[in-house]
């Protein structure tokens, strides 16, 4: 890359930066239908810069749909997303366009890796296509690197996807969703099919990461653990909006039906024991 590329490259990162918004997504008066129904009737939430905002609600109440609507695979009927100061529906410019985009990272649920690509190969896929000149080698180092990150052995790089474990392949679908440095993750049910021993190295990962890096991470879930081991706030969806947001303290303490059901049923009395255990100890 030239001078000035770099130059470009370091500009860009700078623009959304984290401590420079108070706020790294601001979403108002979002909705989405498919046909006749509507999942979501002007919602609003804001996401902190540099907090792990968990997203709950029940089945159909359009979770991943909200996440695909932020990172543009899913176009709302009506409404405005910030992301980093920046209006997605305002973006003229194709190059602005991946400037941001190059500026979080996703996974999807279940890694979504690609079958035919080895792990290492499915990290260089966003390197590829965003910095398409860097050649092989620094490729491969790069690949290396974010293996090790995650927590993988420096063998997995060469691996398939179907050589891995579930728990490796949800480090390395991380791995990729951090290939280009983001500032914004975001996670869709990261601890989903995981035995209880892995899904909670996998929120101690995140957690660790989210803190060392200073990224913002969006994070969808239905686990309670992962809620009370990494989630600084939660967001609540139902009844087709955000009907709360806040730490797990403040929303107990409101007396929406689904929310003291979620929180204070057997599974919630557990986990939130079990959190009580884990800092005690």
């Amino acid at each position: 890359m030239s001078e000035e590329e770099i130059r470009d490259e370091i500009a860009a990162a700078d623009a959304v930066r984290p401590e420079q918004h108070d706020y790294a997504i601001r979403i108002r008066g979002l909705v989405n239908r498919f046909g006749d129904v509507v999942i979501h009737d002007h919602l609003d939430l804001d996401v902190r810069s540099g907090e792990i905002l968990g997203v709950v609600g029940g089945s159909g109440t359009g979770k991943s749909v909200l996440m695909r609507s932020i990172v543009g695979l899913q176009t709302p009927a009506e409404g405005e997303i910030e992301v980093f100061g920046t209006t997605l529906a305002t973006i003229a410019d194709e190059e602005d366009s991946r400037d941001l985009r190059r500026r979080w990272g996703v996974m999807f649920q279940g890694g979504a890796l690609f079958s035919t690509l080895s792990v290492a190969e499915n990290i260089q896929v966003p390197l590829r296509e965003y910095y398409p000149r860097i050649d092989q080698k620094l490729l491969d180092e790069i690949a290396a690197y974010k293996v090790e990150m995650v927590g993988l052995p420096p063998d997995a790089g060469p691996k398939f996807p179907a050589e891995l474990s579930g728990g490796m392949v949800k480090r390395a679908g991380l791995a990729r969703a951090l290939a280009l440095d983001p500032a914004l993750l975001f996670l869709d049910e990261p601890t989903a099919g995981l035995d209880p021993i892995g899904a909670a190295k996998f929120d101690e990962l995140i957690r660790e990461l989210a803190d060392t890096m200073g990224l913002t991470v969006f994070l969808i879930t239905h686990d309670l653990d992962t809620l009370y081991a990494t989630c600084d706030r939660v967001a609540v969806l139902a009844e087709k909006k955000v009907i709360a947001v806040g730490t797990i303290p403040e929303l107990l303490a409101t007396e929406h039906p689904w929310i003291q059901d979620y929180f204070n049923g057997p599974r919630g009395r557990a986990a939130a024991d079990c959190n009580q255990t884990h800092r005690a100890g």
